[in-house]
């Protein structure tokens, strides 16, 4: 990894999760940012150089899909990752033609989500 550490994107409209999640990866050396609504991601991907975003998929007002899609458009060079309880809910050819890296199911297996981001950003660093 880089001398500075990578800027993670977690989006859930679910607090609990976010808390969750955060406890999860704040040893991982990751500079963690949280957002509780899409509105609030795209505030903060505008506002800071976004690394890897990790959505979930049911959100009101936009799905994680649909968020990624902006990540897609505002910050090509981030690795996009989604987490759903719902896997069969998201689209494979959606997630191909956005470059969604991985989907992770929920309730998740933390070491496998670990991984999944350790290679989602080496993959976008190669």
């Amino acid at each position: 990894m880089s001398a500075s550490p990578s800027t993670l994107l977690i989006v859930d409209d679910e607090a609990q999760i976010l808390t969750a999640l955060r406890r999860t990866l704040r040893r991982e050396g990751y500079q963690i940012l949280t957002a509780e609504t899409t509105a609030r991601a795209l505030d903060l991907l505008a506002e800071h150089p976004v690394d890897l975003v990790l959505s979930d998929q049911k959100m009101p007002g936009m799905s994680g899909v649909e968020l990624l899609a902006e990540v897609k458009r505002l910050r090509p060079a981030a690795a996009r990752i989604l987490i759903t309880g719902w896997t069969e809910a998201v689209p494979k050819d959606e997630m191909e033609s956005l470059g969604i890296e991985a989907l992770i199911t929920k309730p998740w297996d933390n070491l496998q989500l670990k991984a999944c981001l350790r290679r989602a950003l080496d993959k976008q660093a190669a």
